[in-house]
């Protein structure tokens, strides 16, 4: 009997083109701030289809850019609604495709187990040097890192603090390795079923900053790609967005 990931492609399958039976080459552009749930579907969408993800991540910003000067990419999945809203309106995605696949957190972190507690007092020690944060230009959970400092009303004394990294994997890395004592990073980066897989965070409340609803489009260069729309058709099933929501993002059942 075929799991109910299996059924679900197995429906899919029926309502796309034929060559869908044969296994493909996906090139999906991603958000760093999704990368590990990302490699998670990947496995288990290749075990169930035989297509395979070809993972490109950087920057919503970056990324948004190369895919504006001809990068081969065939989804995007992005952490904002903007870039693939102007994507669609540059006529460079398809209109259609477009729907929000998980709304994402963010945490206070860092890789010393009793450093951060449960009220984000760390941000107002006078003992804090350096704040990792994305570099909010290009990279929205950086945006919105600086949108919680604002409501604290601490980005007067912290922005002379502020570390910038390109992208949320790489501030990551600047608090995983212990150059920077804290950062504010998508929840997603530290947290699997809901606990903290190391370190100590503190997750922000969600009224401290906008809503980060990050949206899914098909591109161009996917159109003649059946196996491409079949992803982003997976990523709306209900497997899939357990996945997701195991990562500490929302998500939203898809009609």
């Amino acid at each position: 009997m075929m799991t109910s990931l299996k059924q679900v492609i197995y429906v899919i399958s029926l309502l796309t083109s034929s060559s869908i039976c044969f296994a493909d080459d996906i090139n999906v552009a991603v958000a760093g701030n999704f990368l590990k749930p990302l490699k998670v579907l990947s496995t288990q969408f290749e075990l169930a289809t035989g297509h395979k993800l070809l993972i490109s991540v950087g920057s919503t910003g970056k990324l948004f850019t190369q895919i504006t000067h001809g990068a081969p990419f065939e989804i995007f999945l992005a952490a904002d609604q903007i870039r693939p809203a102007k994507l669609v309106q540059q006529q460079l995605a398809d209109k259609d495709s477009q729907f929000t696949y998980a709304k994402g957190k963010l945490a206070l972190w860092s890789q010393e187990p009793e450093l951060i507690d449960q009220a984000g007092n760390r941000l107002k020690s006078s003992n804090l040097i350096h704040l990792a944060i994305a570099n909010p230009k290009i990279a929205p959970y950086g945006e919105q890192a600086i949108q919680v400092l604002k409501h604290l009303g601490l980005y007067p004394q912290l922005k002379d603090k502020l570390l910038y990294g390109q992208n949320v994997g790489q501030v990551f890395q600047y608090v995983s390795s212990g150059n920077v004592r804290q950062g504010i990073i998508p929840l997603s980066q530290v947290t699997h079923n809901g606990i903290i897989t190391s370190g100590s965070a503190w997750i922000i409340p969600s009224a401290f900053y906008q809503s980060i609803k990050q949206d899914a489009v098909l591109l161009n260069q996917g159109k003649s790609n059946p196996a491409a729309q079949v992803f982003l058709e997976y990523l709306k099933s209900p497997e899939a967005l357990n996945i997701i929501r195991s990562f500490g993002y929302e998500v939203s059942p898809h009609a």
